[in-house]
């Protein structure tokens, strides 16, 4: 029986203090997959701006698996405290995720062999508008992560990419309408002025139709190739680049009308979506594999157009 002292030295009286997850013997032998945890809150350092850090709050999960059968369990406390202390040294990065798989592993002192780690955060983006000279801010979602299996480590990124997209069908059948009235103003006459028209489109009697459009959402994961990491931001341009309707901040009325061409421009289905970003992942060098959910969020139904794409074609 040990008797703690309090005049003892603080080390000396740690090493009295009964530690029953690594004294005693598991009640039932087994291996286990993953063992650590989740939603741990910790900020991580990020360039918001050239030079500028700042700190963004984190929900981030640490796991290593147990594979010796005997042990009761892991030493979990020093996951939190190396990612504490990896996160207080700069800005996130892929080399930082890759070195903590390493001493996720190391620090468990032969219990086990594999590691993973996932940051779940969001990234502020100052956005300028399509025309005018108006700026405002966007959030991203970014999720980092890693994981070391048999000793072989992959790294992955994912983000969230809000855009609009308008329906083809929906465009089409509005289009229709539109016609049929402009037949009905000016049957019987032989010839019509230009300007007449122009005055007669400008007119609110004249919509008698509109596309429905919707809030539409592309998440994209991607395993990057170490040797040429994608940052988020990246994958975040190139994404609403290929969509071409990305969501808007702060607009002027000349914004709000561009953003209407672009609307006009790009009708798509989930489908159409779907294979705008698989043709861009699919010719993206530092994208080693990938899937992607877009999805619709229908004004039309109650439901949402959902398509899922993927490297291998066979996503779930």
């Amino acid at each position: 029986m040990s008797i703690v002292n309090e005049n003892e030295n603080p080390e000396e009286k740690m090493k009295l203090l009964p530690d029953i997850s690594h004294q005693a013997s598991a009640s039932v032998s087994g291996k286990l997959d993953k063992v650590g945890m989740d939603n741990i809150e910790l900020p991580v350092q990020w360039e918001v701006k050239s030079g500028e850090l700042s700190h963004l709050p984190a929900k981030i999960s640490a796991f290593v698996s147990l594979d010796n059968e005997n042990a009761k369990g892991i030493h979990m406390s020093r996951l939190y405290l190396s990612l504490q202390s990896a996160l207080k040294t700069g800005p996130l990065t892929y080399e930082m995720v890759s070195s903590l798989l390493d001493d996720f592993v190391e620090k468990q002192d032969g219990l086990s062999e594999n590691s993973f780690l996932a940051f779940d955060f969001e990234v502020p983006v100052e956005r300028k508008a399509l025309l005018s000279e108006k700026t405002g801010w966007r959030n991203y979602r970014v999720k980092m992560s890693g994981s070391l299996i048999q000793g072989v480590k992959q790294l992955g990124l994912s983000v969230d990419v809000v855009y609009s997209s308008t329906c083809p069908c929906s465009a089409a059948l509005s289009r229709q309408l539109i016609s049929e009235e402009f037949l009905k103003q000016f049957q019987g006459k032989q010839t019509v002025d230009v300007s007449e028209i122009g005055q007669w489109l400008e007119k609110e009697s004249s919509i008698v139709a509109t596309p429905h459009a919707q809030r539409s959402l592309a998440e994209v994961n991607i395993e990057v190739d170490p040797s040429a990491t994608v940052s988020p931001l990246e994958l975040i341009n190139e994404v609403e680049k290929v969509l071409g309707t990305p969501v808007q901040s702060a607009v002027k009325r000349q914004d709000e009308q561009e953003f209407a061409r672009l609307n006009a421009k790009n009708l798509m289905f989930c489908e159409d979506a779907g294979r705008k970003v698989k043709a861009l992942l699919d010719g993206w060098r530092g994208v080693l594999n990938y899937n992607a959910k877009l999805s619709h969020h229908e004004s039309l139904h109650p439901h949402d157009a959902v398509c899922y794409i993927s490297k291998s074609g066979g996503n779930k």
